[in-house]
């Protein structure tokens, strides 16, 4: 370096060095930079470590943009929990692609949703720096995901159909769940639900808000496309009219009168499901189920899901259906569309053999 000076410094186990054309230039940039590791910040550059730059980033380019405080959790469970642990110390630049692809590799088995999130983070903290210049390139711009458990949602059996429609008739959410049913709509958006979003003139369910999950405060959708009117299906109508409440009463208040919250939810489901175990021969003792019958996956989206497959029996338009669902992208809804349902399946297939006409079921092939 010429006539260069370095000084160097350790602070917290960790060195620190500048240069200058003096003495005083190089102890004055040192102490700069150990004023600012005091201060809990750290120099932008490939020499800072991953821990140290994903604080820079997140505070940078995810705290200020509104996002729930679920969301932003979600950044802080899978850095704290998976990334830091295996790459946290290394430095930005010394970061390679085959880290960051063995540290998914290292979840494999797990949900696929559990490894596309942080998959997500890898990319959002590395293709930043990339692009800030403190790295020369990505390493996370190709990464794979290792297999995985591709956990989704399922409709209803028949005889879960049954049961739930007969426990709807006495249940006191049973309201609720038939909503959910022939509206397809989500647990949020029927919790935010007023009477006057209700409009018995027209037959429609107005949505324009959602319940934010984890937490009792009402938001507006997260895309356009969840503002939307949802036809009132004709098996729920006569059952809205005679609960029929105030126009800015919730439609679906809890036990205490209240709107509903994300544990008050989760409660309204826990008893439904407790009668529907019950229904259909669940071993009870002492008013406690200790022997359960019901599936371990019936959850609430089940019946979004049903509804949307429901749908598809019926010959629906796929972009009717993305209309009903609220998706912004209707790939999103073709993945339920187009779920393989062995009824849908079987009138298809009755649809090609009466094809075959005058053929005998014989296509030409060339």
């Amino acid at each position: 370096m010429g006539n260069y000076i370095r000084k160097t410094a350790r602070y917290n186990g960790k060195k620190y060095e500048a240069t200058g054309k003096t003495e005083l230039e190089a102890l004055t940039k040192l102490a700069e930079k150990l004023s600012a590791a005091k201060r809990g910040e750290e120099v932008l550059g490939g020499s800072m470590t991953v821990d140290a730059w994903y604080h820079q980033w997140k505070a940078t380019y995810k705290d200020p943009m509104g996002m729930t405080e679920k969301s932003l959790g979600m950044y802080d469970e899978k850095y704290t929990g998976y990334i830091k642990p295996a790459i946290g110390r290394l430095k930005l630049k010394d970061v390679r692609d085959v880290h960051l692809q063995r540290l998914l590799n290292s979840q494999a088995g797990m949900s696929y949703s559990h490894v596309e999130k942080l998959r997500r983070v890898l990319k959002g903290m590395f293709s930043r720096a990339r692009k800030s210049r403190l790295i020369p390139y990505d390493p996370s711009e190709d990464l794979e995901l290792p297999a995985v458990h591709q956990g989704s949602h399922r409709s209803l059996t028949e005889e879960e159909r049954a049961v739930l429609l007969r426990v709807a008739e006495t249940h006191p959410s049973g309201l609720y769940i038939l909503t959910l049913l022939y509206t397809g709509m989500r647990p949020g958006e029927a919790a935010a639900l007023n009477w006057a979003d209700v409009d018995f003139e027209h037959g429609e369910i107005h949505i324009h808000a959602a319940l934010e999950s984890g937490s009792g405060r009402i938001k507006g959708p997260k895309t356009k496309a969840g503002v939307r009117d949802i036809p009132i299906h004709a098996a729920l109508l006569p059952r809205l009219h005679a609960a029929r409440g105030k126009p800015f009463d919730p439609v679906f208040p809890s036990p205490q009168g209240h709107r509903l919250n994300s544990n008050s939810q989760y409660r309204l489901w826990k008893t439904f499901r407790r009668a529907m175990d019950i229904e259909m021969g669940a071993e009870v003792y002492r008013n406690k189920v200790v022997k359960s019958v019901i599936a371990d996956d019936l959850t609430p989206y089940c019946l979004r899901h049903t509804f949307a497959t429901d749908c598809a029996r019926a010959g629906v338009p796929l972009e009717t259906v993305r209309w009903f669902l609220g998706h912004e992208d209707i790939s999103t809804t073709a993945n339920i569309y187009q779920h393989r349902d062995a009824t849908a399946l079987r009138a298809g297939m009755d649809l090609l053999d009466r094809a075959g006409g005058k053929g005998g079921g014989k296509a030409n092939i060339g």
